[in-house]
């Protein structure tokens, strides 16, 4: 499926020509008057299933819309498209996947990373597991969903609507349904990487689902149950960050001025991911006055992985302080002034256990009820929802003894294609040879992170016809929001320290099976339960404040907002034009605040409570234009707003002191210097404007070119002001006993989030769905959907806290990829399905979480990933009637998982995470 980007782009922009003039055959103008009708007609008796049913109730979605929408449905209960949610919506237009240990699980909506997006379930906003907003689409099993609506443009009814985009994900509402329907699945999977230390390479999936009414359809009920084993295989090499110019002798045998990184590492970690999801509805309505519908969700996910690493310091360190130094020889230098690679001498490498264990629990509740009285109808929802994550983080470090005979030089290619080779001219396989002992990065590190997310919600709406003078408005919608959310991050640290017996070789009876990184030239090293060695071996006492670095990662958020809103639905006729849409205001009155601690001179600890009130007025409009042959034309106009970073409102504060007066400034002062969060931040502000046209053939097909524009008034980012006022806090720096009388300096150096500069970012969206039967019937059965983005943006910012991986200077918006291209072929025919879906970005700044457990930013290559699936459904009457069998293979390609450090022949990592296949079946009842 691979195929040229320019080619793809011109295939769309003829299809939409050419399908938009009519070039297809067409009839008599009377004949083609009455088509539509006989049309419907027709396809009223037509029982859609499959992918096409899944294609045309999203293209359907897309079409009623009023707001410029894009949709994902699913083909039949409990089956959406692909094995995730983050799949499915990172095929959509506009939208773009990044991956995370290779699954789709970070979404940008029209070039702008998650923090602009919000996620709702049902159309209630959830909470998040990670440290911000963003959810992570993994968590919500993509068989208990029916089916997604990203909202690209504002509407003033939609609470809690992004700047980007809003995704809604629903569940199935049971009284929708005729008659009862359940199903079953199971699917065993696979990994390419097959096997290793104590993972299996295999796993499984399994749902079952059920929905039913009472014969009256006054009450019914849906459940669903989903569970998944998904082994956690992976290889990859990194390099440390940054790659600096080096000076001279800085590193020996390498020139002055080369592009050098002081360290290489090369991994396998094994694991697995286990999750349990279940969803239930309940809706009852004794009449048509009256709907009551209860929404649960549940889930819950332990995911547990072992990284064994060799990893070796090629700056100039091994643990003698200079005494025995680096030795580099033949060194490999590029025409970019990048070290490529020598023969690195009086090294001292060492193997290492990374464990990781992370419990996720996500909990909502939500209660709608909707009321008719007279011409009025009234809405009353209220909704709960709870994160927690729960982690664990061990390290443990071996090393050959002693030092420094036990000195190793080995051979370095770093390559920007493909597995850097380290071949270390020692043997690192053995686990007799290897002790836990104090080595040169310590004897091991732990964390315990803990986030809590929780939000309350409560909505009163309602709705009314215009008033007669208004007869180009069909009803007028207005309603209240409350919502109440807080976040809370903990995060104890400590060294894990070997135990009274010193230096120990890790028994046979914690050792697993040793794993290969012959992938990077290492051959195999040993692999060991980290957690047991620890609990045996060393002692580890996590603490949240012992030291002044841990007390920034503590802290509580606290938001309230109140949405007010009032809408206008447009329902009328410009000649023979019709007009749909509507127009509105939202008010949004916002009560933020944070807790946390105050350092002071690297002690002190006080608490600081820090907030801010502020509200926003919000205008939107959204206008479609249905002209003849089914065509449409939306334009809509807004001011949007996004709130900022939950972790960047923290009021995490830490202030210190030069130790003497600076001779430079004059003052006779010391320095003053402070950072942290800011509770003080305004939101991301912009003014928006979307144009779309679009094509349908009925409900079967359509065409669409879409332009968007976002004018952001300000981006969050971190800035240091040299001039800051810190009086408040500088008394309570203590005096410096080398220089005694000397006062701090009450005006500093103040770095945190604020509200920068914007810009503008620009994008065009080209997509097309066709059944192929449209153009001959010899191809029946067989389809296309296709979709390019391009996306422009002058917003540079600056992330100081990434400057070591995108480096101190300006940079693009994290998550725009400037081409987004997605493909689907697929056949469908008398039971049988064939599908192969490819999508592809270009390059982008994407958000990965570091050692420090912070986000941070990392240059990523653009991918292509493609996957694939066939099926087959025996036809009613059949003695297997119900039956489904599948087959599913991800990634197949093995397309790597890239990052680098400002130019592509400097790179941080190269991951693989092979090829996932799926074989199984479902059955319907």
């Amino acid at each position: 499926m691979h195929f040229k980007r320019n080619l793809l782009s011109a295939a769309l922009a003829s299809a939409i020509a050419l399908t938009a003039t009519g070039v297809q055959a067409q009839t008599a103008t009377t004949a083609a008057d009455t088509a539509p009708a006989n049309d419907a007609t027709e396809l009223d008796t037509v029982v859609v299933t499959g992918i096409r049913r899944g294609i045309e109730s999203a293209i359907s979605v897309k079409r009623e819309s009023t707001s410029i929408v894009e949709a994902v449905s699913a083909e039949d209960i409990g089956k959406l498209p692909d094995v995730s949610i983050g799949e499915s919506i990172g095929r959509l237009p506009g939208l773009a996947a990044q991956r995370v240990a290779g699954r789709a699980q970070v979404i940008s909506v029209r070039g702008l990373s998650p923090d602009f997006s919000t996620t709702t379930l049902n159309g209630r906003e959830m909470v998040s597991t990670g440290d911000n907003r963003s959810v992570e689409f993994d968590q919500y099993p993509s068989e208990l969903v029916a089916g997604v609506t990203v909202y690209k443009t504002p509407d003033a009814g939609l609470v809690g609507q992004g700047l980007s985009g809003t995704i809604d994900m629903q569940t199935v509402r049971p009284l929708s349904f005729d008659a009862p329907v359940g199903t079953v699945g199971v699917r065993g999977q696979r990994n390419s990487l097959g096997a290793a230390a104590d993972s299996s390479a295999y796993g499984e999936r399994i749902n079952a689902s059920y929905i039913t009414q009472n014969a009256a359809r006054t009450f019914g009920f849906s459940i669903g149950y989903s569970h998944t084993t998904t082994p956690i295989q992976e290889n990859q090499v990194g390099l440390y960050e940054p790659w600096q110019a080096i000076g001279d002798n800085w590193r020996p045998g390498v020139p002055s001025g080369t592009f050098y990184s002081d360290g290489i590492k090369a991994l396998r970690r094994t694991g697995e991911t286990k999750r349990d999801g279940v969803m239930a509805t309940l809706q009852f309505r004794p009449s048509n006055a009256w709907t009551s519908t209860l929404d649960l969700f549940h889930s819950e996910a332990e995911q547990v992985d072992t990284a064994n690493q060799l990893e070796v310091h090629i700056g100039d360190y091994n643990g003698t302080n200079g005494a025995i130094r680096l030795d580099v020889t033949n060194p490999a230098i590029n025409g970019n002034n990048t070290f490529t690679g020598g023969t690195m001498g009086n090294v001292y490498p060492l193997v290492r256990g990374m464990y990781n264990k992370r419990e996720d629990e996500i909990n909502a509740f939500g209660w709608n009820n909707e009321f008719t009285a007279g011409q009025a109808r009234i809405i009353a929802d209220i909704g709960w929802s709870r994160a927690k994550r729960d982690e664990l983080n061990l390290e443990n470090n071996t090393q050959l003894l002693p030092s420094p005979q036990q000195f190793d030089t080995l051979q370095l290619q770093i390559r920007n294609n493909g597995f850097s080779q380290i071949n270390p001219g020692r043997d690192y396989s053995d686990p007799s040879s290897l002790y836990l002992t104090n080595t040169i990065y310590g004897s091991g590190y732990g964390k315990v992170p803990n986030v809590v997310d929780e939000l309350r919600t409560g909505k009163l709406a309602a709705s009314f016809p215009a008033p007669g003078f208004l007869s180009w408005m069909s009803d007028i919608d207005v309603g209240l929001n409350y919502a109440d959310r807080e976040k809370n991050k903990r995060q104890p640290e400590a060294n894990i320290n070997l135990g009274p017996q010193g230096n120990a070789t890790i028994a046979s009876d914690l050792q697993y099976r040793p794993v290969d990184l012959s992938f990077a030239g290492v051959g195999y090293i040993p692999s060991w339960n980290v957690p047991a060695a620890v609990a045996r071996y060393m002692t580890f006492e996590p603490s949240g404040d012992a030291f002044p670095y841990l007390v920034a990662k503590a802290w509580d958020v606290h938001e309230k907002t109140t949405t007010a809103y009032a809408r206008g639905n447009i329902d009328t006729e410009w000649g023979n034009v019709s007009v749909r849409g509507n127009a509105g205001v939202q008010v949004q009155r916002v009560d933020q605040s944070s807790d946390a601690i105050r350092l002071s001179g690297g002690g002190n600890p006080q608490p600081i409570h820090m907030g801010k009130t502020f509200t926003d007025v919000l205008p939107s409009m959204n206008l479609a234009f249905g002209f003849e042959n089914d065509q449409t034309l939306r334009v809509a106009l807004a001011k949007q707003v996004a709130r900022p970073r939950v972790d960047q409102l923290r009021a995490s504060l830490e202030v210190t002191a030069s130790d003497g007066p600076d001779p430079e400034n004059g003052t006779g002062l010391r320095n003053s210097y402070a950072s942290g969060g800011n509770p003080l931040l305004d939101p991301w502000r912009a003014y928006a404007f979307d144009i779309s046209y679009e094509k349908y053939f009925g409900n079967r097909a359509y065409v669409a070119a879409a332009y968007f524009y976002k004018d952001l008034q300000t981006y969050i980012y971190t800035q240091t002001d040299p001039f800051y006022d810190l009086s408040a806090y500088t008394p309570d720096i203590p005096p410096n006993a080398s220089n005694p009388g000397v006062d701090v300096n009450p005006i500093g150096s103040y770095s945190r989030p604020v509200n920068g500069e914007g810009g503008t970012l620009q994008g065009l969206e080209l997509t097309a769905s066709l059944p192929f039967d449209m153009f001959s019937e010899a191809l029946q059965g067989f389809g296309v959907i296709a979709s390019a983005t391009f996306n422009d943006s002058n917003i540079q910012i600056r992330d100081p806290e990434s400057a070591s991986s995108v480096g101190a200077g300006d940079i693009d918006l994290p998550g725009l990829s400037k081409r987004v291209y997605n493909l689907t072929v697929y056949f469908e025919k008398n039971g049988f399905e064939a599908r192969v879906n490819q999508r592809r970005r270009s390059d982008f700044i994407g958000e990965i979480g570091n050692f420090n457990g912070n986000r941070t930013l990392r240059y990523v290559v653009g991918e292509n990933i493609t996957d694939a699936q066939v099926s087959y459904s025996f036809p009613e009457g059949h003695a297997l009637s119900g039956l489904s069998v599948l087959l599913q293979a991800s990634n197949l390609t093995d397309e790597a998982y890239q990052t680098y450090a400002g130019t592509k022949d400097r790179p941080l990592e190269y991951v693989e995470w092979g090829r996932s296949y799926l074989l199984g079946v479902s059955y319907k009842f």
